[in-house]
């Protein structure tokens, strides 16, 4: 569905969304949901990849879900076969890399392919910024309960947290730093341990990501390092002001970038999607972390949503979806309600109510912590919001932020 709206040639658009807000009329999703947020840039005005339409007004999310229903997994567990013979080892080497924390998709992914199709992964993780009790919890028994080799790469605290603060403040995007580090270690541990194969969880393109190919070799330059650091930027910030302004080395930064490229082709890796070869549904995720790693969701629901069991190893989790409400106009019920949509669990009416009532709420839990940690003031941080908000998304009535649209056609515009 398509809202009008008055006077939207005087309202300024930031980060080059679509100046027109539209809503997928299968799941709850707005075509200003960028479809990758990973970007080595001064800001985030330049323009995003958004999440595309058909003409029947269906996301690319919705559209790539439906062709679930018309693959032989059959035949597509025939190909995993193939590969994983092609790749295993039996002299005791370690033959494929599973990032991840010990949630319920990692937990899948590492338990399937040891004790299923009897490979030898080697888990690797990069740590949250500030873990929950219940996800180091998690984390713990993935690894002593699954059985597995992990290699945790406990980053240097000082630049993290450095670069977490500079990317909230010049990007409103605190889990930048985290998921910067996150993507690119996979690539660079496969590289010095010689592991040719690294598998990840949900096929990124069932999210309306068009950079998600299937399965693919090192095809995504996303991965791979930039050959002009003069160029690069972290945080919104330069390396060269963070070598100079902020006193961190190339040393502190490397971390955080990607792997030589020459190194990673010479290496020959390969990443792959475990949810391309399988069918994955993240509810059935959860129940098999649950039998098989002793995975424990969140004892209360989750701030911004309905839901206790995705993303719940971070303290800034909670944070970092409020900031893509105040700047996408979009939150972590809108999320969860349009993945629970696509694999038919809930109706589209019911994502709708759970969007009105959990979307945009302020996740207050860890604020405190959150903010005292990275040596923010709460009220700068605000202020930070407010700047944020472009206005074709929001608007400001009687002291109080407004949304000019929603999936519910009760925003300030909707009723004009």
């Amino acid at each position: 569905m398509t809202m009008a709206r008055e006077d939207k040639k005087e309202l300024e658009v930031k980060y080059g969304l679509p100046e027109e807000v539209k809503f997928c009329k299968k799941c709850v999703m707005s075509n200003q949901r960028p479809t990758s947020s990973i970007e080595f840039r001064h800001t985030e005005d330049k323009k995003h990849r958004t999440l595309n339409f058909d003409k029947d007004g269906v996301c690319d999310a919705c559209r790539a879900n439906e062709q679930k229903e018309l693959i032989d997994w059959k035949a597509r567990e025939k190909e995993l076969i193939s590969l994983l013979d092609k790749h295993r080892r039996n002299d005791g080497h370690y033959d494929c890399i599973v990032p991840g924390s010990g949630g319920k998709d990692s937990a899948l992914q590492s338990h399937i392919l040891k004790y299923k199709y009897n490979m030898h992964p080697l888990t690797i993780t990069w740590p949250p910024i500030l873990y929950t009790d219940y996800g180091l919890e998690n984390f713990k028994n993935w690894i002593e309960v699954g059985g597995f080799d992990n290699i945790t790469f406990k980053q240097n605290g000082k630049a993290m947290k450095l670069l977490t603060k500079l990317a909230i403040e010049n990007l409103l995007h605190p889990f930048q730093t985290f998921i910067l580090g996150q993507k690119n270690l996979a690539p660079k541990i496969a590289a010095k341990y010689g592991i040719p194969l690294i598998f990840y969880g949900e096929n990124e393109a069932e999210y309306g990501n068009p950079l998600a190919d299937n399965s693919s070799s090192l095809r995504d330059k996303s991965y791979y390092a930039m050959r002009n650091l003069d160029e690069v930027y972290l945080s919104g910030v330069s390396i060269k002001e963070l070598m100079g302004k902020y006193g961190l080395s190339l040393a502190d930064l490397m971390l955080f970038l990607p792997a030589n490229s020459k190194e990673l082709e010479k290496s020959k890796i390969e990443i792959h999607y475990l949810g391309y070869y399988l069918k994955w549904t993240p509810q059935e995720a959860y129940y098999y972390a649950v039998e098989h790693t002793g995975f424990k969701a969140r004892p209360f629901r989750s701030q911004g949503t309905y839901s206790k069991y995705n993303s719940i190893d971070d303290k800034i989790d909670d944070f970092h979806y409020y900031t893509t409400f105040i700047k996408f106009g979009i939150g972590r019920a809108t999320y969860d309600a349009s993945q629970e949509i696509r694999n038919k669990h809930i109706m589209r009416e019911e994502g709708q109510a759970l969007v009105k009532r959990f979307d945009g709420e302020f996740p207050d839990r860890y604020f405190k912590e959150i903010m005292e940690y990275l040596e923010i003031d709460p009220e700068y941080f605000l202020k930070l919001c407010d700047k944020f908000r472009s206005p074709h998304l929001w608007v400001k009535i009687n002291g109080e932020w407004k949304l000019r649209h929603t999936v519910n056609c009760d925003g300030v515009d909707d009723k004009k």
